[in-house]
């Protein structure tokens, strides 16, 4: 869909655009009634070169998150398998940096935990930065599922938010990934002061890559302390489920993903959310740097709105 047709739908009353969202994620999603459940782990903690205005992993700004080495395999498989018997289905790892390449022994290690994760049933999802094609090819080898890399925002309002690569940059590592034939794990943030017209372009993007990304991250802004975009006031609700909504019937093969900012939704904005085609969230109490619901809160949530983790459903407690 182009920008047009996506204002066309965005911009319809309210109630009419959720009607639209909630029969096409019905005709393209039988199981309903299911959340995907996915666990999102730092591996390497803060320390990044780049200069992402949202990210407290910046060494540029003063923000109290201190850089951390690689976390070694056998960390990271227990991390995994308590989120294997907590309910989730999918196991993300992200990295702060600016990128990897193949040969070094950073990258090296990374391909040896992602061999012993692949070996628990999980869906096994990166997210390491910018990657050419001879190491997107080593890490689908390895076992990796889906790489995650957002755009962010749209390619208009990207120049200032980031300075040390370009959105082109950005596109180069999707083209990468698909070329792998890993899944690609793309979506944006909400709150960097665009308009809801840049959040239209950045899903105009997203809705001509071919193939189309199997899961859409939808992340509101953690204003961090010390980052420019600290001062950012959150996203009204409404705006988000509008955009949740134009994405669902945009994209409505995807997963799309409730992620960073949930702490800041109340239930019901959150229900909202689920209703007008939310189908996975991130699960657990921290999301990289940033605090996410609790485990039990949102399972208590589900249950409330008679909706259940899907897979792994007796891992559940």
């Amino acid at each position: 869909m182009n920008f047009e047709q996506l204002e066309a739908v965005y911009r319809q009353p309210f109630f009419d655009l959720l009607q639209q969202a909630r029969a096409t994620y019905e005709a393209h999603w039988p199981e309903r009634d299911e959340m995907q459940l996915c666990t999102l782990l730092s591996i390497k903690t803060g320390g990044c070169s780049e200069d992402c205005g949202y990210c407290a992993q910046s060494a540029r700004y003063s923000t109290g998150v201190r850089a951390e080495r690689l976390m070694e395999a056998p960390e990271v498989l227990a991390a995994a398998h308590r989120a294997r018997e907590n309910g989730s289905t999918r196991f993300c790892m992200g990295a702060a940096w600016r990128g990897v390449r193949a040969g070094t022994a950073k990258f090296e290690q990374v391909l040896d935990i992602v061999r012993e994760v692949s070996q628990l049933g999980m869906e096994v999802c990166v997210t390491l930065g910018q990657l050419g094609g001879e190491e997107a090819a080593q890490l689908k080898a390895a076992g990796v599922t889906a790489y995650n890399h957002n755009i962010d925002t749209s390619p208009e309002h990207y120049p200032e938010i980031v300075s040390t690569h370009t959105f082109q940059d950005r596109l180069d590592t999707i083209r990468a990934v698909q070329a792998s034939g890993m899944a690609l794990c793309c979506g944006g943030i909400v709150g960097l002061g665009e308009t809801p017209g840049d959040r239209l372009k950045m899903l105009a993007v997203l809705t001509g890559l071919d193939p189309a990304p199997e899961s859409v991250p939808i992340n509101c802004l953690m204003a961090m302390p010390g980052t420019p975009l600290e001062g950012q006031e959150p996203v009204d609700i409404f705006d988000l489920v509008r955009l949740i909504a134009t994405t669902r019937i945009a994209l409505p093969r995807a997963r799309v993903r409730l992620s960073a900012g949930r702490t800041r939704l109340s239930p019901e904005g959150q229900a909202l959310c689920f209703f007008a085609g939310a189908n996975s969230v991130f699960y657990g109490d921290k999301l990289l740097t940033a605090a996410n619901p609790a485990a039990r809160a949102d399972l208590a949530l589900l249950r409330a709105l008679d909706l259940k983790p899907s897979g792994l459903p007796a891992a559940v407690g």
